[in-house]
C-alpha cells in the first residue's frame, strides 16, 4: 500500500510538471498520431520511391503511422513552406535536399524562407547521378554530348536539358554544363523528376541530369532512354561499366553528387529532434532498408549525430551558395 501510494504521489508530480512545462509535455506525447513524411514532388520520381522505402519501418521506430505525402511545384518550395507553415511538434518531417532549401531561395524571388529556419535531423543517403538522354539523341558519350551541344548552339538551336524547376539544382547543372561548353541551351523546368523521365521517353527533351536508380537503368534497357555519362565523380554501383564525366577530355571536371536528408523547423523541442533522431538511426540500420535504397543506386547515410547532421548542412549551404554565385544566379 505504502509503495502503491508512492507512486501514485510520483506521478502526481510528474503530471504537475508536464503541465507547467509544455515542452516536457510534448516530448513524453510524441508522436501521439501518425506522422507526416513531406516529399516535395510529385509520386513516381525518385524521391517519392525512397519516401516510401523509409516511411514503414519509420513507423514502426515512432510507434506510429508514418504517411507519406507529394506536394510538388515551384522546384520543391511550395513543400518546404508548408513546413514552416506547420506547427513545430515533430508530427511533419520533410525529406529534402539543397535543391528545396538553398537553391530556392537564391533563384525564386517569391520564395521567403531560408535555409536557416530548417534543422537537419539525420541524412538518409547519397545520390550517384547521371546524364540521361532521349533515346535517339545523336551523342552516346560526354564527348559526343559536348560536340552536340557546341554544335547546336552555332546553330542557333541549343541542347535541352530537363530540370526539377527554375533555381533547382538541376536547373544550375545545366547553367554550369553551359558554360563549361561555352554553348547556349534551352532550360525546360519540370514540376518533379517523373514528369521530366515521362518527356524524355518521349523524346520531348534532350537530356536530364539526375539522381537515377534501379527503374532508371530498366528503361534505359529496354531501350526507352539511355545514359551518356555519370556525373559523380567515380563510377556508380548500378552501372559499372558507364563512364564517368571524369573520364572524359571535354568533361573532365564537371561532376555532382546530392544526399537527401529529413527535416523539421528549426524552433522543433529538442526531445522531439532527439527522438525523431533516434527513429531514423535504427532505420537506417535497419538491412532491409538499407537493401532497399542500395537497389535504387542510393548509399545509406552512415550514423550521424544532431550536431553532424546540422553542421553537414550548414557546410551544404556555403558551398551551393557559392556555385549559385559563381554562376550568377539571379532571384526571379
Amino acid at each position: 500500500m505504502h509503495t502503491n501510494r508512492r507512486a501514485l504521489l510520483a506521478a502526481a508530480a510528474l503530471a504537475a510538471l508536464a503541465g507547467t512545462c509544455p515542452t516536457l509535455a510534448l516530448a513524453q506525447a510524441f508522436p501521439n498520431r501518425p506522422v507526416t513524411l513531406l516529399v516535395p514532388y510529385p509520386a513516381g520520381g525518385l524521391s517519392d520511391v525512397i519516401a516510401r522505402k523509409v516511411n514503414t519501418a519509420l513507423g514502426k521506430s515512432l510507434g506510429q503511422p508514418v504517411i507519406v505525402d507529394n506536394l510538388g511545384g515551384a522546384s520543391g518550395s511550395i513543400a518546404a513552406q508548408k513546413t514552416l507553415n506547420t506547427p513545430a511538434d515533430g508530427h511533419l518531417l520533410f525529406q529534402g535536399s539543397p535543391n528545396e532549401l538553398i537553391f530556392a531561395p537564391l533563384a525564386l524571388a517569391a520564395v521567403k524562407y531560408k535555409p536557416e529556419d530548417f534543422r537537419q535531423v539525420h541524412r538518409i543517403a547519397m545520390a550517384p547521378m547521371a546524364i540521361l538522354a532521349r533515346p535517339d539523341l545523336p551523342a552516346n558519350t560526354a564527348d559526343e554530348l559536348a560536340a552536340l551541344a557546341q554544335q547546336l548552339a552555332k546553330e542557333g538551336k541549343g541542347l535541352s536539358y530537363a530540370s526539377v524547376g527554375i533555381g533547382s539544382f538541376y536547373h544550375l547543372l545545366g547553367e554550369q554544363l553551359s558554360r563549361t561548353l561555352n554553348a547556349k541551351m534551352l532550360h525546360v523546368p519540370y514540376k518533379g523528376g517523373a514528369d521530366a523521365i515521362k518527356d524524355l521517353l518521349g523524346s520531348q527533351v534532350d537530356i536530364f541530369m539526375t539522381p537515377y536508380g534501379a527503374p532508371q537503368v530498366e528503361l534505359a534497357k529496354q531501350g526507352k532512354l539511355k545514359f551518356i555519362a555519370a556525373l559523380s565523380p567515380g563510377r556508380g554501383p548500378l552501372q559499372p561499366q558507364l563512364p564517368s564525366t571524369t573520364e572524359s577530355k571535354a568533361l573532365k571536371g564537371f561532376t555532382a553528387e546530392i544526399g537527401t536528408g529529413y527535416f523539421v523547423r528549426k524552433d522543433t523541442p529538442e526531445p522531439v529532434v532527439q527522438a525523431l533522431h533516434k527513429a531514423l538511426q535504427a532505420v537506417l540500420g535497419d538491412a532491409e532498408v538499407k537493401a532497399g535504397l542500395a537497389a535504387l543506386g542510393q548509399e545509406a547515410a552512415a550514423p550521424q549525430s544532431l550536431d553532424a547532421a546540422q553542421k553537414a548542412f550548414a557546410d551544404e549551404t556555403t558551398q551551393y551558395r557559392a556555385i549559385a554565385k559563381a554562376v550568377n544566379l539571379q532571384p526571379q
